[in-house]
């Protein structure tokens, strides 16, 4: 996957002259923040064995109701409280879908489509959600930066905002939690076999509560991150967003079937689409070219996914045969 990046960003070079320019690379980092957030979620519900598409819709609820209360309190609040108060409802969707899930063995992507049109319809019917401005407190977090990148030749500049630290320590914590914790272990073991799981001692039904409360915490805080990191409360924006998530953990070498997959190959499978999207707007592709392109990128990575999989699996079938023949 790594090669694949290099190879795409050097093509881009190539016909734009422009990819490897300070702003732009700052550009595709900070594009980065949300979908990344959201893909260590994601990554780890797969890998248990199951499919979420709640997430976007869970980070919507959170953001427009933390925002819109902020906006009414006048002088805004804190932001630590902000982020408290999402991830408190992230975590009350999280552990509806985990009960459900965990309890009576339902379909995970039945579970999450329902609380997904719970959330929406929460937001758009209950709360009549729409597009609202952040109090000025909250704008002036958001417009805290690590640095100014600048393009010497076009005189564009971008800035690389502070939230981008939380994307480095999520990544940190879901890396210790799944590669230095029974609980991680226990997360891959229910997603290869819950049934050989049980019997090895790991909590089934104490690993997928875990899971999805961790997932709707997660949600909550990248939903009001993604307020901040925009400038701006549009919960409908991250309506539609789960298909590419899920895509760029797939095409970073998370089996779709469950027990397989690392945080590294989900961060580098993400990057790629993130790349591809901003690239394809800098090189002027129309929109239609760009969904294409992307499906294209999809198509070819889980193909080759599904083979190296099917080579391993003949592998160690042929590897079982030599062993009791012999």
């Amino acid at each position: 996957m790594f090669l694949v990046i290099v190879a795409v960003t050097l093509l881009i070079q190539v016909i734009s002259g422009q990819f490897y320019t300070p702003n732009n690379i700052t550009d595709i980092l900070r594009s980065l923040i949300i979908p990344g957030l959201f893909s260590i979620g994601v990554m780890m519900v797969i890998v248990s064995g199951g499919v979420d598409v709640s997430f976007p819709a869970i980070g919507a609820l959170a953001m427009y109701v933390v925002v819109a209360v902020q906006r009414g309190n006048g002088h805004g609040g804190s932001v630590l409280l902000g982020y408290l108060a999402a991830m408190g409802i992230g975590l009350l969707v999280g552990m509806l879908n985990g009960f459900i899930i965990a309890k009576y063995n339902m379909p995970t992507l039945i579970v999450s489509l329902g609380t997904s049109s719970l959330c929406i319809g929460i937001m758009q019917g209950v709360l009549k959600g729409h597009e609202i401005p952040l109090p000025a407190n909250i704008l002036a977090f958001g417009k805290l930066k690590f640095f100014t990148a600048a393009n010497s030749v076009s005189g564009l500049t971008s800035d690389m905002p502070l939230t981008f630290a939380f994307l480095v320590i999520a990544v940190g914590i879901a890396y210790i939690l799944l590669n230095h914790t029974m609980l991680g272990r226990g997360v891959y073991a229910v997603g290869g076999d819950p049934q050989a799981a049980s019997r090895a001692g790991f909590n089934v039904f104490f690993t997928r509560m875990f899971l999805y409360s961790f997932v709707g915490v997660l949600a909550g805080f990248t939903g009001y991150t993604r307020a901040i990191v925009t400038l701006n409360c549009q919960p409908v924006n991250l309506i539609g967003t789960e298909l590419n998530v899920i895509a760029g953990v797939v095409l970073g070498g998370v089996r779709i079937t469950g027990g397989v997959g690392t945080l590294k190959g989900t961060i580098l499978g993400t990057l790629l689409l993130t790349t591809i999207n901003n690239s394809l707007i800098m090189l002027g592709i129309p929109t239609i070219w760009q969904s294409i392109s992307i499906a294209v990128f999809i198509l070819v990575g889980t193909g080759i996914s599904s083979i190296q999989a099917e080579m391993v699996k003949k592998n160690r079938m042929i590897s079982l045969s030599r062993r009791d023949a012999a």
